[in-house]
């Protein structure tokens, strides 16, 4: 093989590396964001869960909580959240009254409907009503007489705590619950996030920084997170 011969296969190994080596420097920050909005997607699909743990709990016990074992377990096994439901007296109501079209407090007192509390747990109401499909899909295809916590669905509930990415890392939310002070009240708040700097660190570190610098710059919360402790909203930042 002439001298010639040998360069030029050494340029073409050159160029090719060079080639190979611009394409993954262009395809790493499209790589990184496709990453990056597919551990955003996870991460909000189990905060808006844990929201709906949340304001169930509010509803039972008229706080939010800031413990995911009490959270979950005195959600899941006390019969506690109460209901008020209206009940139509047909038997009552003559044949020329329409009791949609009567006032609530009148159609009461005239005996055509009634009030009745019962208590319910709090994970079957959500799944009765078909708010909860996250811990059971098929929930809300059944029958809601029908409607029983699995040990699966438990699971779960348990599992929401933990935040899913990196995969070789088991670690959990935030999550704070307390009061604030508003107009003269005190107003109940939680609080649950993930710092991106623990979500994406098996990432390229650079990107991350960039990421992480560029929220920021734009006083945005460098995570995701729903809630907050010093307002009282349980909007999340992916929203």
């Amino acid at each position: 093989m002439s001298k010639k011969s040998i360069i030029e296969i050494c340029l073409a190994i050159v160029i090719i590396g060079l080639g190979y080596w611009l394409y993954a420097s262009l395809m790493e920050p499209v790589k990184f964001d496709n990453e990056y909005s597919k551990r955003r997607d996870a991460c909000a699909e189990k905060l808006k869960a844990i929201r709906i743990l949340e304001e169930s709990y509010k509803l039972t016990y008229g706080k939010y909580c800031g413990n995911f074992d009490t959270l979950a377990n005195r959600l899941v096994n006390e019969d506690s959240l109460r209901v008020v439901s209206k009940v139509i007296n047909y038997e009552n109501i003559p044949a020329d009254v329409d009791v949609n079209e009567i006032p609530e407090l009148e159609a009461i007192k005239k005996g055509y409907i009634s009030r009745k509390e019962i208590y319910v747990n709090p994970i079957k109401k959500l799944l009765e009503d078909g708010k909860f499909a996250y811990i059971d899909a098929d929930a809300t295809l059944k029958n809601s007489e029908n409607i029983e916590i699995t040990e699966q669905m438990k699971q779960r509930l348990t599992d929401l705590r933990y935040v899913p990415y990196p995969k070789d890392t088991v670690y959990e939310f935030q999550l704070q619950a307390g009061q604030i002070e508003k107009s003269g009240f005190m107003v109940p708040v939680f609080e649950c996030k993930v710092d991106l700097e623990d979500l994406l660190k098996d990432m390229d570190h650079q990107l991350v920084i960039n990421k992480i610098s560029e929220l920021e710059r734009i006083s945005r919360y460098p995570g995701w997170k729903i809630g907050d402790m010093t307002q009282s909203i349980t909007d999340g930042n992916f929203e």
